[in-house]
């Protein structure tokens, strides 16, 4: 039997259905199909956005800025679609034609380069030299600061800043591995600081390579005594039994490249001192460590490193110096 009242009401959405789907068909194909390759929102005043991904809701275009690194929307009609189009197809081009043209030998040494130089942060590398760098993020702005190995006098001679002062057993029955101040000279103003450790495949000394340096990494909570900051305690019983006291994190260690391993806590740190500890193949720990600080609240570190635009070595950007707690 026919009835007037619901076949109403299912012609209203049946018609409401079909007005959906034709909005989604006058959507224009080209930013459906080409919604991956956009760099570049080109505007109709002749200025662009650069994103890295976006999307269309309604009469709004929301979008990631690669500059400003967050979501922005602004209106469909704003954006010269055509020309947006134009310069996506242009870039595609160029790049394509770089790849068939660059030789073998330049992307080898490209290649090469970015494993020596790999990046950390938008527009920030690290450094051809060697060493240990904390990445650190101060006032939003990533910076690498140079971590210096501590503990006592030994001959600083390997390429890679990996001394081999093992603690020695037969020094006494009790040992501590303790550091001189209250506070490290850099300080992370991140809670999740990622620490990068150069590897030299060369070099043999240090007793591992980038894929074997997760067993051979920690980091550990630094404790407070006399002034000073305790990293490990040991216990020596009579025949020769070590015996290590110390407040180790949770520390995920990863390769890089073949000369770069990066060393995060697993969790976010608590505020305190911290320090980078390294062991041989037997669990003797090295008596020198990286040590550093985690600190939301602390001044700027006094010497950092920051992206330097069109260059790949990062720009040196010198402070005032930090005053440290004797």
């Amino acid at each position: 039997m026919f009835d007037p009242i619901r076949n109403s009401s299912f012609g209203i959405r049946y018609s409401i259905l079909m007005w959906l789907v034709l909005g989604l068909m006058l959507i224009p194909a080209s930013t459906q199909e080409t919604q991956g390759k956009f760099k570049r929102l080109i505007l109709k005043d002749g200025s662009y956005e650069l994103i890295t991904q976006y999307e269309i809701r309604g009469d709004r275009v929301r979008y990631y800025s690669s500059e400003r690194n967050d979501w922005e929307e602004l209106p469909y009609a704003l954006v010269d679609w055509p020309a947006t189009e134009k310069f996506a197809e242009q870039a595609a081009h160029q790049s394509s034609e770089r790849k068939t043209e660059e030789p073998d030998e330049t992307a080898a040494e490209r290649r090469e380069e970015e494993a020596h130089q790999p990046p950390v942060a938008p527009g920030l590398r690290l450094p051809s030299s060697f060493g240990v760098y904390l990445l650190d993020l101060y006032q939003n702005m990533p910076e690498l600061n140079r971590l210096v190995q501590n503990g006592a006098d030994l001959n600083k001679n390997t390429k890679g800043n990996i001394l081999r002062g093992v603690i020695n057993p037969i020094s006494g029955p009790r040992q501590t591995v303790e550091l001189k101040g209250l506070h490290a000279g850099i300080q992370s103003h991140a809670l999740s600081p990622s620490i990068y450790l150069s590897i030299d495949p060369e070099d043999s000394s240090t007793g591992y390579d980038s894929r074997t340096a997760k067993d051979h990494l920690r980091i550990v909570r630094c404790r407070e005594k006399n002034g000073n900051r305790v990293v490990v305690a040991i216990s020596i019983a009579l025949y020769g039994k070590m015996k290590q006291q110390a407040e180790y994190v949770e520390t995920k260690v990863e390769p890089v490249s073949e000369y770069w391993v990066k060393i995060i806590p697993g969790n976010p740190l608590k505020p305190g001192e911290y320090a980078l500890v390294e062991f041989d193949d037997k669990a003797g720990m090295n008596a020198f460590v990286w040590d550093f600080g985690v600190d939301p609240a602390a001044p700027p570190n006094p010497a950092t490193m920051r992206s330097n635009p069109g260059k790949s070595e990062p720009v040196l950007i010198q402070k005032s110096p930090k005053k440290t707690n004797p």
